[in-house]
C-alpha cells in the first residue's frame, strides 16, 4: 500500500507539472499568434492572392490533383486533369471550379472571375491538354451563381 502511494503522489507531481507546462506553453502560443504575420506562401484573407493560372494552380489545385495533374487515389479520389476530355468545353472547368463537385469544395466565393478564367485556362492548356480557346473573365461571370 505504501508504494502504491508514493507512486500515486509522484504520478501526480508529474501531473501537475505537466498541466503547468501545457499551460505556459498554450499561453505563449495564443501570444504569439495573436502578434502572428501571415506567411507570403499563403493568401491573407478570404480570397486567393495568386493571379496567375500556374500560381492558383500549384497553392490550390496540386495538393488534390498533384502536380502532374493525373489525380490520385487514397483517402479519397482526386480525378486527373492531364489528358481529360471533361476540359473540352470550357463551361465544365469553370462551372467545377466556382460551384465544387463531390469532394471538390467551391472555390467560387475565394477567386475572381479572373482568377477562374486563369486556373481553368491553365489547366485547359497544360498536362496533356491542348485546349487553346481561352476562357475570360466575361465567360465565368454568368456561370457563376
Amino acid at each position: 500500500m505504501r508504494i502504491h502511494s508514493m507512486i500515486s503522489r509522484k504520478a501526480s507531481r508529474g501531473s501537475v507539472a505537466g498541466a503547468v507546462l501545457l499551460t505556459v506553453l498554450l499561453g505563449l502560443a495564443m501570444s504569439a499568434n495573436t502578434q502572428a504575420v501571415v506567411p507570403s506562401a499563403f493568401s491573407p484573407g478570404p480570397q486567393f492572392a495568386e493571379k496567375s493560372g500556374e500560381e492558383l494552380f500549384t497553392m490550390v489545385c496540386q495538393s488534390c490533383h498533384m502536380p502532374d495533374g493525373k489525380g490520385a487515389a487514397g483517402a479519397g479520389a482526386y480525378p486527373p486533369l492531364a489528358d481529360n476530355k471533361n476540359l473540352v468545353t470550357s463551361g465544365y472547368p469553370i462551372a467545377t471550379v466556382l460551384n465544387g463537385q463531390r469532394a471538390m469544395p467551391p472555390f467560387g466565393a475565394m477567386m475572381s472571375d479572373e482568377q477562374v478564367a486563369a486556373v481553368v485556362n491553365y489547366v485547359r492548356t497544360h498536362f496533356g491538354n491542348h485546349y487553346d480557346d481561352a476562357v475570360t473573365a466575361e465567360d465565368v461571370r454568368p456561370i457563376r451563381r
